[in-house]
């Protein structure tokens, strides 16, 4: 399963950065967080529930920052794991461009998933993983232009 998006932020490149690396900004940014922690430099522990259709699956998962070029990309590489209905795996890479005081991100998802939550269909796994991604990349968009107002400017 593959995805790609872009996301236009009115805040600087920078505020986008710190949003993305903020943990009480990302729990409030996934969608269905419900837990999620810093577990070394560049490694992250989180819990997050998933509703696929009428099933909610709780997945328990680590994800690693690698190839960290602040404050322009990263690629973040998950696990996640959600008990008997299986896994989900995939790599996520983000790349933010100044654009006058805006900022693009775009990001590029490669994912996988297996065990039973495979039998329910590429077609919903992926439109999951769609509203996932869209929702979140619109929360950071929200929390970067509030960071953006909130940081003193300088002179």
């Amino acid at each position: 399963m593959d995805l790609t998006g872009e996301e236009h932020i009115a805040a600087s490149r920078e505020a986008v950065w710190e949003t993305l690396n903020d943990i009480e900004a990302l729990k409030e940014c996934i969608p269905g967080c419900e837990d999620i922690a810093w577990d070394g430099e560049n490694r992250v522990r989180a819990s997050i529930k998933v509703s696929l259709g009428v099933i909610s699956i709780r997945f328990f998962g680590i994800l690693e920052l690698s190839d960290l070029k602040p404050p322009q990309s990263y690629r973040l590489t998950g696990h996640g794991e959600g008990s008997i209905a299986g896994f989900a795996e995939g790599v996520t890479d983000v790349y933010l461009a100044e654009n006058g005081d805006h900022t693009i991100l775009t990001y590029i998802i490669r994912g996988d998933a297996g065990g039973k939550i495979a039998q329910l269909g590429t077609k919903l796994l992926g439109r999951t993983a769609r509203k996932i991604a869209d929702k979140f990349f619109a929360n950071i968009a929200i929390a970067a232009s509030k960071r953006e107002k909130l940081s003193p400017k300088s002179s």
